[in-house]
């Protein structure tokens, strides 16, 4: 008797538990499942978003191989607006700002790479439009926007890239103490794969004109020193007076008779 009672206590208290806990728990099942199917269905719908995304891109390499500026531009648009969270509307503002540089458009491909940096693209490619970007403005002559574009940049695959870069802006803008430490730091670059063009970026070091701090052999005007240029020329001396010629001298024994 002592065990049926005790049973039967036992099933009272799990009745009592699951009628007070028991909806809680059939929610927290339903809410799972109901995520898992939303999952599942986005999943789904972004896979299909991938794949049309991946057909329009190839459609936009056809136009890039053979040269379709205008077919080019409007599968890019559409990439943009309707396929903007895909890395394939990123790499097609790449793709354009390549062709638009190989048809000498150099300003509509610095606007291409812009849109890109813009985008919710994958640090990767954004940072290789920052770079490509960084190459067309020192095209186009205007070294002090690639300092402004690389201003804190600091991606360690592509600082050697960025140093070399920020050194030509410099060189460019006759600032050579920070093109020379730009160069030198490109050429510090750890990474065991080389980005760059390392005896390149030695020449441009070495090719930097020398900065002169002072002015070398100006004697003090204070002292009578004399000045020294080199070899003689020009040089300036105290030199004693010279004594009468032959013509002084007989002009003064002809008055002396």
């Amino acid at each position: 008797m002592d065990d049926l009672q005790s049973e039967k206590e036992q099933i009272e208290e799990i009745r009592a538990w699951w009628g007070e806990y028991g909806k809680v728990i059939i929610a927290g099942i339903v809410i799972t499942i109901a995520g898992l199917i939303g999952w599942n269905q986005y999943s789904a719908s972004r896979l299909a978003t991938e794949l049309e995304a991946s057909e329009r891109f190839e459609t936009l390499a056809g136009h890039i191989v053979d040269g379709d500026l205008d077919g080019a531009e409007f599968v890019a648009d559409d990439l943009a607006a309707n396929y903007a969270d895909t890395a394939y509307a990123a790499q097609s503002k790449l793709a354009l700002a390549r062709l638009y540089m190989d048809q000498n458009r150099d300003q509509d491909a610095a606007e291409a790479l812009r849109e890109l940096l813009d985008m919710r693209a994958d640090n990767n490619l954004q940072n290789v439009g920052r770079m490509r970007l960084a190459s067309i403005l020192l095209y186009q002559d205007k070294p002090q926007e690639v300092i402004d574009l690389l201003e804190g940049f600091d991606a360690p695959a592509f600082a050697a890239m960025a140093n070399e870069t920020r050194g030509d802006a410099y060189a460019a803008l006759e600032d050579y103490k920070n093109a020379a430490e730009a160069y030198d730091r490109a050429l510090a670059d750890p990474s065991p794969t080389p980005t760059i063009d390392r005896s390149l970026v030695q020449m441009k070091l070495v090719d930097l004109p020398d900065v002169v701090v002072a002015e070398a052999g100006v004697a003090d005007e204070s002292t009578d020193e004399p000045l020294e240029v080199e070899d003689g020329v020009g040089a300036i001396e105290n030199e004693p007076q010279e004594s009468a010629g032959p013509a002084e001298a007989e002009t003064g024994d002809e008055e002396g008779q």
